[in-house]
């Protein structure tokens, strides 16, 4: 029987990148997928048909996380198309970086809304459903930079330093109920936005990993799977550090 066999996962931001990583890897092991973008345009929609080739069913929607009504609106329409939710994964984010005299309100607002408010929204809408099904596992991505902070990523930082604050109020509240809650702090990771770096940028980053190497998104998804399944059934409250040993 594969990990997640008969469990309907879903997957914040997950058009491209972490997000698509992580909804392939959840497919592979028997998870219906339901996964949010801003719009689900002709990229989102080949997403949708790449989970649905591996023989389970897949939707996305479009929806603002950041936005606690669309929230909420997204998850009853996901329940009422797979009938239950048993994983959350938070992985809608994005950066706005600059160093704390220049950065704007906006540039500060914007990616608290979308990083950390996104995620409370979600977990708002979810606490019923899996509360009443007396088991889940939800996962909000962090990141190193929210333990350990990172000068012109304050307002990144900080959301990620929320996001592992969060999962760990919510397993304590939820823990009775059977429903657990994780964070995942990826380091560098090869996706479009870091291949876009250049080379001696990349191998400055290497030479900090003790691994010697970035990440894949592929990597951070082994790890959701761990937490999304029963193999990890005793562990909540946690940060599952995937940085290649940068951040100890």
């Amino acid at each position: 029987m594969k990990l997640l066999e008969g469990k309907v996962a879903v997957i914040t931001g997950a058009a491209r990148g972490i997000g698509k990583a992580i909804a392939l890897k959840f497919a592979s092991e028997g998870a219906d997928i339901a996964f949010t973008d801003l719009a689900i345009d002709e990229n989102g929609k080949a997403t949708e048909q790449e989970i649905a080739a591996l023989g389970v069913r897949a939707k996305g929607y479009a929806s603002n996380a950041a936005n606690f009504e669309e929230a909420h609106s997204v998850v009853a329409e996901i329940v009422k198309d797979f009938g239950r939710i048993d994983i959350l994964v938070n992985n809608a984010g994005i950066t706005r970086d600059g160093l704390m005299m220049r950065m704007t309100e906006q540039q500060w607002d914007m990616v608290i809304n979308v990083n950390l408010k996104s995620a409370f929204n979600f977990i708002h809408a979810v606490t019923p459903i899996m509360m009443k099904q007396k088991g889940g596992s939800i996962i909000n991505m962090a990141s190193v930079v929210g333990v350990s902070g990172n000068a012109g990523q304050c307002n990144y930082s900080a959301s990620k330093a929320g996001m592992i604050g969060l999962a760990k109020s919510i397993a304590k509240e939820l823990g009775s109920r059977g429903v657990r809650a994780n964070a995942i702090a990826p380091g560098f990771i090869i996706t479009d936005m870091t291949a876009a770096l250049s080379d001696e940028v990349k191998a400055e980053w290497a030479k900090q990993i003790p691994l010697r190497r970035g990440g894949t998104p592929e990597d951070v998804a082994n790890v959701a799977t761990f937490l999304a399944s029963d193999l990890s059934s005793y562990v909540t409250g946690q940060v599952i550090h995937c940085c290649g040993g940068m951040n100890m």
